[in-house]
This record gives C-alpha cells, structure tokens and sequence, in this order.
C-alpha cells in the first residue's frame, strides 16, 4: 500500500486526489497539506510542520497540486525526509525548476504538466504529425477555467516544446492589429472561462487542408487517476527525476 499525501489539498485538484485516492486499491492518501488545517474526506490537512508530518504518517510519496511557493517549500521537506514527489504544479521560473532538480539528486522526483494518458499519446501523436507535414502553417489554443493562474498552460508549453523540438517556429501569443502570419511562427492561444476542466487543440493547416489533434478532459478525476499512479509507481524508485511517460509505458 503506497502511502500518500497531498499539496494544495484544498484546492480543485488537491480536493479530486484526495476523494479519487478513496476509491483505490494499492494507494490510500493519509494527509494533506494547505494554508488552513482542515479535514477532506475524512484525510486531515495540517497548515505547517510538514517534515514532521510526513514522517509522522509514514508517508512515501507526496502528491503536489499547489503553487510554485508552496511546492518548493514542500521539496525541501521531501528532500529532508527522503520522501518522494509527484509535481503537478506549473509555472515556475527558471530558478524553481533548478530547485526541483536538485532535489532529485536525493529524492525521486516525477514532475508532468498533465497527467493524462491521453496528452501523453497526444504529444506523440503531435511530434509524427509536425514532423510529417514540415511546412504546414501551426496554431495552438488551449481552454481551462476561470481560476487557472498561469497562460498558457503547462501542457500547452509542453506541446509547444514537442512542435519546436520538430521545427523552428517562434510562438506568438495572440494577435491584435496589423499582424500577417509568417512561415516561422505558431500561434499560441489561451482561453479562461467558467469550470472547464482542461481542452488543448493544435491544427495543421497547408495544402487546402486541415488537420485537427485535440484533448478533452471530461474531468479533473482523470488527472488525479494519473497522478496517483505516479505515485504508486514512484515509491519504490531510486533518486532522480522521472517523467510521466515512463507510467504510461510501465
């Protein structure tokens, strides 16, 4: 049984672990962490202390949908406890993305922007599809809801980063005036509204046709499902980093 808690436990994703973690087999979630203590789902949620914590309920993996503050904070005391950790968070500058490889010098650490099976398959699906159609014109829009802090999204920049390990484009992030489209260029569009859990979108477009590859998510559960596999998957590894893809293919 692989011992679990959670970062940012009160939160939309934090919240989805907690109650998806309950109707597991091999997983169980034991804590959470957050900025009030709380109790989710009959799991208890503690505000400060959390090295002490995670030893105190023998934690073996830590489950981080939070802010990048918060996240840093926690790898520390991952990093103090040799606890692993599975990062959803997104949006760390360069400095916070250091940070979390240098914890996993001495903790397995998985970060992922997404933690769906199907974006996994996507961003494959993306790399054949850039790489055969090499002059095609390219646009990427992505949608989520209204409290979603950072734009473009984590896995937009992850599909972003596949398009341009294929060919070399500049993104330009939205359009306003007088803006002709040049050969080297995608477009990058992020939209926020209401509850929507999680929509990503790249078009091909040349030859007088269009290609469309898209993700939609149904529900957040989804990614709470990956991400507790992560962490199953996790616990018995060794220090370093790990990547999404390696459960998916397990």
């Amino acid at each position: 049984m692989t011992r679990v808690a959670v970062n940012g436990a009160a939160g939309r994703m934090g919240r989805t672990v907690i109650e998806t973690a309950a109707g597991r087999d091999g997983v169980t979630a034991v804590v959470g962490f957050g900025t009030e203590p709380d109790e989710i789902a009959g799991v208890p949620v503690v505000a400060e202390g959390i090295a002490d914590v995670l030893t105190e309920h023998e934690v073996d993996v830590v489950v981080d949908f939070a802010v990048p503050e918060a996240t840093l904070a926690l790898a520390e005391a991952c990093v103090e406890t040799g606890v692993g950790l599975v990062v959803g968070t997104t949006g760390f500058d360069e400095g916070g993305l250091a940070a979390l490889d240098g914890a996993s010098d001495s903790i397995p650490l998985l970060k992922a922007t997404n933690f769906s099976r199907g974006i996994q398959v996507l961003q494959r699906t993306v790399r054949e599809a850039v790489r055969a159609l090499d002059d095609y014109d390219l646009e990427l829009m992505e949608s989520h809801h209204n409290g979603k802090v950072d734009a473009p999204s984590g896995t937009a920049k992850s599909l972003l980063n596949v398009v341009q390990e294929e060919r070399d484009v500049e993104p330009v992030y939205g359009r306003e005036g007088h803006a002709p489209r040049k050969d080297d260029e995608i477009g990058v569009f992020a939209r926020r509204a209401g509850d929507i859990r999680g929509e990503h979108e790249l078009i091909l477009a040349g030859n007088d046709e269009v290609l469309s590859l898209s993700h939609h998510a149904e529900d957040r559960a989804v990614f709470a499902a990956g991400a507790l596999d992560a962490a199953a998957w996790l616990a018995d590894r060794e220090a370093g980093r790990y990547d999404f893809g390696e459960v998916v293919d397990a």
